[in-house]
């Protein structure tokens, strides 16, 4: 008979007690679960800071001529779709008189 064994994935995780509480349903949560939700908030937080640390962000120069790349391209896309929604407005015109 084959042994079926847990892949390593489900072996990394611990499982965590599911806790339902309906929102609006009164209940109060248990200190503990308070003190779990508050540590889970802190890592997140945490977590959020050293990603902000390891992020490379763009000189003045660059921002600047990013930004005005941006605002060229949809300038012209808007342009560009105006122009082709007056055309075929016109054709519209011509074809449906």
């Amino acid at each position: 008979m084959a042994q079926i064994t847990p892949s390593p994935s489900s072996q990394s995780q611990p499982e965590r007690p599911v806790r339902p509480v309906a929102a609006g349903s009164g209940e109060e949560l248990t200190p503990e679960i308070r003190e779990e939700q508050e540590e889970e908030r802190g890592g997140f937080a945490a977590e959020t800071l050293a990603e902000l640390r390891r992020v490379v962000w763009p000189s003045r120069q660059q921002l600047f001529s990013e930004s005005i790349a941006v605002i060229l391209m949809v300038s012209l896309s808007a342009a560009a779709i105006a122009a082709i929604d007056r055309f075929y407005t016109w054709v519209a015109s011509q074809v449906f008189r």
